[in-house]
């Protein structure tokens, strides 16, 4: 079985084949890369070369790795690349001014400002001074608000690389996602809530579970696409899941793996999603793995997102 299987075609392998098809986040991100690159190419010929800033305040060290690969890629696909690294005191002051230089730099096409931000500079204040023009991280207002409309906008770059996940996993019906049912297991400003939007544009019949549900594995067991990102890890087990449904497991949770545990011989840290993957993958159809699945696709579609901005800006 492949990640190209419908639902349909799933479900009624289950009992021949109990395994779910793994889908490979960095095959699909690579592919993603390719096409910006290739676009970035055609529009450097325009005499438009986009331009991404980077605003990192602090020395968080996830927060640097993060920063370092966005940067990397960036000019990997023959980008420009702005970083501003800032001490870990800079003043609120000081990066809303650094945020107005970038609105009106023409050379700039997108601008991300790293999250999270020191507790004295409030997060909110800072999206929303970024010019929605320029937000390739889709979380000011008029983006949201946009995309809850249904209207073209700069959406969050990982619910827009689960969304190209699911249509590459569907591609036997031409990536079309139209009556199936998505079951989302978290409300997030930066994943739950755009990726119900982005569902529901799909003409998918959206659930969405939170802390309050009830029932929740009953109603997770309806569902054709599961989507995770609640944050706990390994939360979902076999019980919640549909025999043949695709399974997007957003979650990255870092957990203790002592010697004996560990095939190294040595205590470590692993990367576990939400979804329990060993016993989840004996039912689903198909599963994203943590790590090499949705991460991948976090940072391609922001430079899909940046080229987007720039042919807009340029138009």
């Amino acid at each position: 079985m492949n990640t190209q299987a419908t639902p349909t075609a799933i479900a009624d392998e289950t009992l021949a084949q109990p395994t779910a098809a793994v889908i490979d986040g960095k095959a699909a991100s690579t592919r993603l890369l390719e096409e910006v690159t290739a676009e970035v190419a055609s529009l450097a010929q325009q005499g438009v070369i986009p331009g991404l800033a980077v605003v990192l305040v602090g020395e968080d060290p996830a927060s640097q790795v993060y920063v370092r690969n966005k940067l990397k890629r960036t000019v990997e696909c023959g980008m420009q690349s702005f970083e501003h690294i800032l001490p870990s005191e800079t003043s609120q002051a000081e990066l809303l001014a650094l945020v107005a230089r970038l609105n009106a730099d023409a050379d700039v096409h997108g601008i991300l400002v790293q999250l999270p931000l020191p507790s004295h500079i409030q997060e909110d204040a800072v999206l929303e001074a970024i010019d929605p023009a320029k937000d390739v991280d889709g979380f000011h207002r008029m983006n949201v608000g946009a995309l809850v409309q249904g209207a073209d906008a700069l959406a969050p770059c990982t619910p827009t690389g689960c969304m190209r996940l699911l249509r590459d996993t569907f591609a036997e019906r031409g990536g079309d996602l139209s009556g199936l049912h998505a079951v989302i297991i978290g409300r997030s400003n930066i994943v739950g809530k755009p990726m119900a939007s982005l569902l529901l544009a799909a003409n998918c019949s959206v659930t969405q579970l939170h802390s309050r549900s009830q029932n929740p594995a009953e109603l997770c067991r309806q569902a054709d696409i599961v989507v995770a990102a609640v944050g706990r890890p390994n939360m979902i087990g076999a019980d919640w899941i549909k025999p043949g449904a695709v399974v997007i497991d957003v979650g990255i949770n870092r957990i203790a793996q002592s010697a004996e545990e560990s095939p190294t011989g040595k205590a470590r840290t692993r990367l576990v999603g939400d979804v329990d993957f060993a016993a989840v993958s004996k039912i689903a159809g198909a599963i994203t793995p943590v790590p090499g699945g949705v991460g991948p696709m976090t940072i391609a579609c922001l430079l899909a997102n940046t080229l987007t901005a720039a042919r807009r800006q340029s138009a």
